[in-house]
């Protein structure tokens, strides 16, 4: 497939060095009109794969940048087609000019994704394995990278591609079979069938039972700091931060307003709002609080209910816990374990974990606890779970079509109508590899990704 010629700034701003990536079939040749090698040699005939020092000049003629530049071959890089790239110094006037350089020559800026959508469309990367890329860029903990890096080796991929070829070669035998009666094709056997679809349903719907977690893993929880003034919620925030994010006093009603911060613990990143105090008042801007603090309640992933545990349970403690039961996921601190113990929390809460905030006690247990919570505790990153909505959708469909068909066989239904099914789940599986996928929904995924890759 033979594209036009791209270019774009692959780093991120502010570095020292920037890098320009220009990809098509016209890449070496308008790079070599702008790079000079210091050798003599024309950057043309440079040894593909090796970087070579040299000059960058502007569009007409004045030396820019002494820099580094590389070309690559055809089918051997990232894209599948002629590419090259400019190692600069960072600064923006340099990258600036040295695409307007580019442009004069005929090259074009690439958009958001370009370079791995040409990848994915020259064969180079699977759909699952282009969509991985965007999850390594954004991966927010090293499990998520790891994840990512998985799924990016085809550990998914290639084995749904595995999957999807079983059951074509399904519905090529009977169809053989129907059309050709007289050919010595081994029959049709409609137990081996149902045997074939009832393994498929069963490993497809175990990679969709992965997602909720793999979605976490690349998304993170939005993490409610839920309880009544003074039992410790600031203090909480602040040492699962690590340094002193939100103002601690002895004066109820301090946190009025949430106040948030990301902390990553382990494979799980947590977006932790601190909510103003959970009680009656009478204060205007205090009740605006209270009332943002019950939608962060409502909408977050997880809540940790803080409770004094120096202190008998109060109206107000069991409202927090309503509040948390409430919740898809919710963990119980029982904080100030540093004094004594008053406290009695009602049954229905699995996680229920003892601290002291401001001494820094039970912090690991807690940890393990979220992480438990989160469904991350003991689990394997080797890019074995699916992150992605549109992968999770199509997953289900294909493990739901393969069960109708086990189920069409087994009370009677003829082949051919069973096989009307297993197309379903071919396109399905076709849909999440990228071996049949609509061009609207390759351009919106290509359109997440960042421009330079």
């Amino acid at each position: 497939m033979v594209f036009d010629t791209i270019a774009a700034i692959a780093t991120a701003p502010g570095g020292a060095i920037g890098i320009i990536r220009v990809s098509g079939q016209n890449a070496i040749q308008a790079v070599s009109q702008i790079f000079h090698p210091a050798n003599g040699i024309s950057f043309l005939n440079c040894p593909p794969r090796m970087l070579v020092y040299g000059t960058l000049s502007t569009r007409d003629g004045k030396i820019l940048d002494q820099c580094m530049a590389v070309r690559f071959l055809g089918d051997k890089t990232y894209t599948g087609e002629d590419m090259a790239e400019l190692q600069l110094h960072g600064s923006p006037a340099v990258l600036s000019e040295t695409l307007s350089a580019l442009f004069a020559l005929g090259v074009r800026q690439a958009n958001a994704g370009e370079f791995t959508r040409r990848a994915f469309l020259n064969g180079k990367l699977g759909l699952m394995e282009a969509e991985a890329v965007a999850d390594l860029i954004a991966a927010q903990t090293l499990e998520a990278a790891g994840n990512a890096a998985g799924q990016l080796s085809g550990t998914i991929g290639s084995h749904m591609a595995e999957i999807r070829q079983k059951l074509v070669a399904l519905s090529a035998h009977f169809l053989a079979v129907v059309d050709y009666p007289d050919e010595e094709i081994q029959p049709f056997q409609m137990q081996q069938m149902i045997q074939t679809l009832s393994e498929t349903a069963e490993k497809v719907r175990q990679l969709y039972d992965s997602y909720e977690t793999g979605r976490i893993l690349r998304e993170g929880l939005p993490c409610a700091i839920l309880g009544r003034p003074n039992v410790g919620k600031s203090t909480l925030l602040n040492a699962l931060a690590g340094f002193d994010r939100a103002i601690v006093t002895e004066i109820p009603g301090t946190t009025r307003d949430m106040i948030e911060e990301v902390v990553r613990i382990g494979a799980l990143c947590l977006r932790l709002q601190d909510t103003a105090g959970l009680r009656d008042t009478n204060d205007p801007v205090e009740k605006i609080g209270v009332e943002r603090a019950r939608l962060a309640a409502k909408n977050a992933g997880l809540v940790l209910a803080v409770i004094d545990g120096s202190q008998p349970l109060t109206d107000a403690d069991l409202d927090v816990l309503k509040q948390a039961s409430e919740s898809p996921r919710a963990v119980v601190v029982v904080n100030k374990c540093d004094k004594p113990t008053e406290v009695k929390i009602p049954e229905g809460f699995p996680y229920i974990v003892t601290i002291s905030a401001k001494q820094r006690v039970g912090l690991d247990k807690l940890k393990t606890a979220l992480l438990e919570c989160a469904g991350l505790s003991g689990a394997v990153f080797d890019g074995g779970m699916i992150t992605n909505a549109r992968q999770a959708e199509a997953l289900l469909r294909a493990a739901d079509a393969c069960k109708q068909a086990e189920e069409a066989a087994h009370i009677g239904f003829s082949p051919d109508a069973v096989l009307m099914d297993v197309e379903t789940a071919i396109a399905a599986l076709g849909e999440l590899t990228g071996q049949n996928v609509r061009e609207d929904i390759i351009s919106d995924i290509f359109r997440r990704f960042c421009v330079g890759k």
